[in-house]
């Protein structure tokens, strides 16, 4: 892969948090601009600690990161403009509104005022929640505030979306309203960077997967790739074989309550 297009350069990359736990041990990866790419593996495997890191919230403990050409621990402000991300834990302010929510961040982005309230109206649209714009979020419903919190991180227009488990505990019409819109911004152009559980999204949406076990990538490629090295008939296949865990107990798994959620992978 040329160096040129590659967006996201990701090299021996590690966390291990105090008490020796190791959550990611020595990852290596590259994103190519524009693309799609999808990050899978069970609970622990250290995907949302790998993300994290990638998005400054969580402090690596070696390796290099690189976006958009930028080190991470040299340039992080000029990374942070170029980024937008949306994590698991939504963290919305219950007392505004939507759309005082929107124009809060474009001014924390420095971004003009006539280009925020621009933004603002394509974003609602784009989401589908042009009506309840002026709704207090404390009254949206699980699906909008998912809808909401992406519009929320592409209000500065970033060249790259991180997303960790975008459509976890959604409708199936409400997952399928977040792929349309994933799939019309990586139509435009946008680097999309998403984790996920569920492998029919990873199979609709994704041009590379890569699938991560007990902190390392055990195998990545294109789904047609993978399908034909691991002499699968689908992505379930293959996540069983390359990480052992059933799907099934993923789900129950992730209706458990969860004491160590902040350090969770």
């Amino acid at each position: 892969m040329s160096q040129e297009n590659q967006i996201i350069q990701v090299r021996n990359l590690a966390k291990t948090y105090p008490g020796g736990t190791e959550a990611v041990r020595g990852v290596s990866f590259d994103v190519r601009e524009g693309e799609f790419f999808g990050f899978l593996g069970p609970n622990g495997a250290g995907k949302s600690t790998t993300i994290n890191m990638m998005v400054n919230l969580v402090k690596k403990t070696s390796g290099t990161i690189k976006i958009d050409g930028f080190d991470l621990d040299s340039h992080a402000s000029e990374i942070y403009s170029r980024i937008g991300f949306a994590m698991q834990e939504i963290g919305l302010d219950e007392t505004a509104t939507a759309r005082e929510m929107l124009e809060l961040h474009g001014r924390l982005y420095h971004m003009p005022k006539a280009k925020i309230q621009d933004q603002i109206a394509k974003l609602l649209k784009l989401v589908e929640l042009e009506k309840v714009a002026d709704r207090y979020a404390s009254t949206y419903s699980g699906g909008m505030r998912r809808r909401f919190d992406l519009a929320l991180s592409l209000i500065h227009e970033p060249r790259i979306l991180f997303l960790d488990e975008p459509t976890q505990g959604l409708d199936p019409h409400a997952r399928q309203l977040i792929w349309n819109h994933l799939r019309e911004l990586n139509k435009a152009g946008m680097t999309v960077f998403l984790t996920t559980h569920f492998m029919d999204e990873a199979e609709t949406l994704c041009e590379r997967i890569a699938i991560m076990d007990k902190g390392q990538i055990v195998t990545m490629g294109t789904p047609a790739e993978l399908l034909e090295k691991h002499e699968a008939k689908n992505l379930e296949e293959i996540f069983l074989k390359t990480t052992g865990s059933n799907l099934a107990d993923e789900e129950v798994n992730l209706n458990a309550p969860d004491p160590y959620a902040r350090r969770r992978g």
